[in-house]
């Protein structure tokens, strides 16, 4: 496989990701496509070999892309303000077109979310979508908005108060988009993967950050984690379980156990599919020393399997 085939199927691996990101951002499936393949067209037009963080990367181009569609189109609505009625309800009519598609959208998100998105400035609803939907850190969303890591936070911090002054809860919503299943096809196996890696994403960003909260956040209460002899052996290189004093044991129960264990560790995991599902390895040289296979079940991690013995895993690394 050459380099361009490698970031074709790169890109194909978050396409599911990039989507639902572009989706949030502009509340139309129709323009998330669109911005996507907006994406995709940077994309192949950049250096990507220098990229330590592809998913990151990848996230950033179709983020930028989004923000620049949505203060297009803010900047022409601004122009049909005194455009004659008959005009403004054309226009009206034309966003509407699909209405099948905006059922859809109405029962993946709600009314009420999208009505409170479509009130904040492009930049807030950015940094809100990014941060709170989809844990990306204020020091990346920072550059695309073209604030300080601090403004950013503050625009998110705004949106947030917005969301909070009308009694909706974004949390309650699910991240990745519902779309209708094609005929004759078994339930979206794709989306069920790119909403585990979602969850991976943000186990991972919760652990590097120390953020507690937001670990406890996205683990069962009776999480169940699970390691093999390898594992439990090379947990004192990596400083996993160290905060407990315990350090990795064969077997960990509960969700502040957990937390502990996994918050603010000095190992840096990186994505991989793991037998085709979203996961994490410790790689040291390039070479992958342990996985951390994932469950989840009702909108929380429930199980993680931790294996030093890779005997029999088909490994690729993402990232």
């Amino acid at each position: 496989m050459n380099e361009n085939e490698w970031l074709a199927a790169r890109f194909e691996t978050d396409r599911p990701r990039l989507r639902a990101v572009a989706y949030r951002v502009l509340g139309s499936m129709t323009e998330a496509d669109d911005a996507v393949q907006e994406a995709w067209l940077r994309v192949i037009r950049s250096d990507a070999s220098e990229v330590e963080n592809m998913s990151g990367w990848l996230t950033t181009i179709v983020a930028r892309v989004s923000l620049n569609m949505l203060q297009s189109r803010k900047s022409r609505r601004e122009d049909l303000v005194d455009a004659p009625d008959t005009e403004r309800a054309q226009h009206r009519e034309a966003e509407s077109a699909d209405p099948e598609q905006e059922a859809v959208l109405a029962e993946s998100v709600g009314a009420a979310m999208f009505l409170i998105l479509d009130t904040l400035t492009p930049a807030e609803r950015l940094a809100f979508v990014l941060h709170d939907m989809f844990a990306v850190p204020f020091e990346e969303i920072a550059p695309i908005v073209d604030r300080t890591p601090a403004a950013a936070r503050q625009l998110a911090s705004r949106a947030r108060r917005r969301f909070q002054r009308q009694g909706v809860r974004p949390e309650d919503v699910e991240v990745v988009p519902k779309t209708p299943p094609a005929p004759a096809e078994t339930p979206d196996a794709e989306t069920a993967q790119v909403g585990k890696a979602d969850f991976v994403h943000a186990f991972l960003t919760a652990s590097r950050e120390g953020d507690f909260e937001a670990l406890l956040a996205i683990l069962a209460p009776d999480i169940v984690v699970r390691a093999d002899h390898a594992a439990v052996q090379m947990g004192m290189a990596t400083g996993i379980g160290l905060a407990t004093g315990a350090g990795l044991t064969e077997e960990m129960r509960g969700s502040d156990a957990v937390t502990r264990a996994f918050s603010k560790l000095s190992w840096a995991p990186v994505p991989a599919l793991i037998d085709g599902s979203a996961g994490l390895a410790y790689v040291r040289d390039g070479v992958p020393h342990a996985v951390f296979r994932f469950d989840i079940a009702a909108g929380l991690i429930t199980n993680i399997d931790i294996r030093a013995d890779l005997t029999g895993l088909d490994i690729v690394i993402l990232n």
